[in-house]
This record gives structure tokens, C-alpha cells and sequence, in this order.
């Protein structure tokens, strides 16, 4: 069981080993790291398909009520998109539910917290909630993403992706929610969630994913790291 602890904390719990946060390790390029086993990446595939399809119905009726919301609330689409980089650097469209106002520019979390907030009343609800990124679902199912992994960093976040390259981040599919979520989300710097994400990739096996989705409930309800 995943046992989520805070970003200042010296180490992050899985079960009742111990893995130290700031280990010193030599990495090789992401090219050059040893893939993830073919089998473990179809049932992967799998999961994502059968539960992203499955959330997708069940949700079907309180993705309606957050889509009227939006619309009711400020003029613009429901759906935002925006460009992401995703497995092995190829760039996708991620699908949110839009909570911001129309004109807002590209920019990262915390470079968005140093401007006016162009954040929309019904947004500030979504994004504490964290149902704005329920059309991430429907990347999960065309297989741009994946129920868990690195969350997608923006195309324009170059020197976030060079990191995520040299650690060998990216020979992962990217994930609705991810280790490094559990155990901070957005107040984590860059360094520390590339830190997080190298170990997920570096020791990930199935179980862990669902180890993971059962720890993101608890933090969204506790809304730690809520934006």
C-alpha cells in the first residue's frame, strides 16, 4: 500500500521500504535505459482502455452538469485543449474542461500563479475538485495517455522535458495521475517531481498503478496540491 508523505520529507514511503528522495544516481539517456517489459505495457493498455471506457459512461451524467456549468458561467468552449508532450517526446492535444478565461496564455502552474488569476468562478470548483480533468479519459482511451504516469508537461516547457529525456521519463506514457501527484502535485518544484517521476519508471510494476489511483482518492478529497 502507498503510503503518500509531504515534499519535505526526506524519503517517500511504498509499503515499509524506504527510497530516498535525493539519491545520487548516474542515469544514461532515455534511449539508452532499459525499456519497460512488453507485457506489463499491454496490460497497462488494457486497464486504460476497460476503465477509462467504463468511467466515461458512469460520468457521462456529472460531465453534463460540469459542462452546462461552464457554459453558464463565462462565454468560450467547454473542452480546452493544449498541446502536451507525451511518450517518447511526441507531442498530443490533452482535453480538460476549460476554467479558465478565453485569451489566457500557455503557461505553466506556477508561472500562472504570478499573474492576475484568469481562473472563472466555476473553475476555481473544478480545479479544487479535480473534475476538470475528466476529459482526460478520452486520451486515456485513444491511448495518447494513461490512467497513471508523469503528467504531461507543456510542449513549451523545454527545460522540464530535457530533464524528463536525461532521466528516462518519457519511455512512459503519461498519466492522468501519477506519483508524484501523491505526494504534492502542483507545490512540488520541477526537479523534485522529475525526481519522482525517474522513480516510478525505474521500479514500476502493475500494482503499483493501482496503488497509486487508490492514493489519488484520498488526495483529491483532502484536496492536497489542489490548484
Amino acid at each position: 500500500m502507498i503510503l503518500p508523505v509531504g515534499h519535505n520529507s526526506k524519503c517517500f514511503l511504498l509499503s515499509s521500504k524506504r527510497y530516498p528522495m535525493n539519491r545520487s544516481v548516474n542515469l544514461e539517456p532515455a534511449k539508452q535505459l532499459s525499456s519497460i517489459p512488453e507485457m506489463d505495457l499491454r496490460l497497462k493498455r488494457l486497464t486504460d482502455f476497460a476503465l477509462s471506457l467504463a468511467a466515461l459512461i458512469a460520468l457521462a451524467p456529472a460531465m453534463l452538469v460540469c459542462a452546462l456549468a461552464i457554459k453558464m458561467d463565462s462565454a468560450g468552449p467547454v473542452i480546452f485543449k493544449q498541446r502536451r508532450i507525451g511518450r517518447f517526446g511526441k507531442h498530443f492535444e490533452i482535453y480538460k474542461f476549460r476554467t479558465m478565461r478565453i485569451g489566457t496564455p500557455d503557461l505553466s502552474t506556477e508561472e500562472m500563479m504570478k499573474l492576475p488569476s484568469p481562473v472563472t468562478s466555476i473553475g476555481q470548483v473544478l480545479r479544487k475538485t479535480s473534475l476538470d480533468e475528466l476529459p482526460q479519459l478520452l486520451n486515456v482511451l485513444k491511448g495518447e495517455m494513461s490512467i497513471v504516469g508523469p503528467r504531461p508537461a507543456l510542449y513549451n516547457q523545454t527545460e522540464l522535458t530535457e530533464m524528463r529525456q536525461s532521466r528516462g521519463v518519457l519511455r512512459m506514457p503519461p498519466g492522468v495521475t501519477g506519483w508524484a501527484q501523491v505526494n504534492g502535485r502542483d507545490e512540488l518544484a520541477d526537479s523534485v517531481k522529475v525526481d519522482l517521476d525517474t522513480w516510478y519508471c525505474d521500479n514500476y510494476h502493475y500494482m503499483l498503478d493501482w496503488q497509486i489511483i487508490f492514493a489519488t482518492f484520498t488526495a483529491i478529497v483532502s484536496r492536497r496540491g489542489a490548484i
